[in-house]
């Protein structure tokens, strides 16, 4: 079936894959109602954050940028600018709609700092794994080990609340998300 344990030698022999399909932005407070709308067609998505960086000791930053994906799209929520409307604390409250990411707890955490509200439908491919004895944790070797291919890390220290994103941020924000999704539905399909 899988392997359990992937070395980052073997890792960095994979090819890489990105998601090459349509990023959308929400970078305006009246743009979420509509958004949430869209993703709630869906009772699966890929779960992920991003926050700005802070290189000196104890600074911190809150959440800058929210990432759920489907297959075709993913929507990239700076609430930074936007914050977390009711729609879409509301979406992360809802059990009906199942939201895969890795190493979540934090994120949600941090999320609920925010906007105060009752996560629910929340998976964790860290735990999700277990069963199927992979014993790597990381998103990156997650996704060696699963889908046989290397995702890039390159942009995970950059800067998250500027005016304007890079579409290679775009490009790796909206792979992260969507990497879960694909590790959950390849899962899925393979017989324990």
């Amino acid at each position: 079936m899988f392997i359990p344990v992937l070395s980052k030698e073997d890792l960095q022999d994979l090819p890489l894959l990105q998601f090459d399909q349509t990023v959308v932005v929400v970078d305006r407070a009246e743009q979420v109602d509509e958004m949430v709308q869209r993703l709630r067609k869906y009772t699966v998505l890929g779960f992920d954050t991003e926050t700005r960086p802070a290189f000196t000791k104890g600074l911190t930053y809150q959440v800058s940028l929210l990432q759920l994906a489907v297959d075709q799209e993913v929507f990239l929520f700076r609430i930074h600018k936007t914050g977390i409307p009711q729609s879409l604390a509301d979406l992360l409250a809802d059990a009906s709609v199942l939201k895969v990411g890795v190493a979540i707890k934090h994120d949600i955490d941090i999320l609920r700092k925010i906007t105060p509200f009752r996560a629910a439908g929340f998976l964790d491919l860290q735990d999700f794994v277990k069963s199927y004895g992979i014993e790597s944790k990381g998103l990156s070797k997650l996704s060696g080990i699963i889908l046989g291919h290397r995702i890039s890390k390159s942009q995970q220290l950059s800067n998250w609340e500027s005016p304007e994103l890079l579409e290679t941020q775009k490009r790796y924000a909206a792979t992260d998300a969507w990497i879960c999704l694909q590790i959950y539905k390849k899962l899925l399909s393979v017989e324990q």
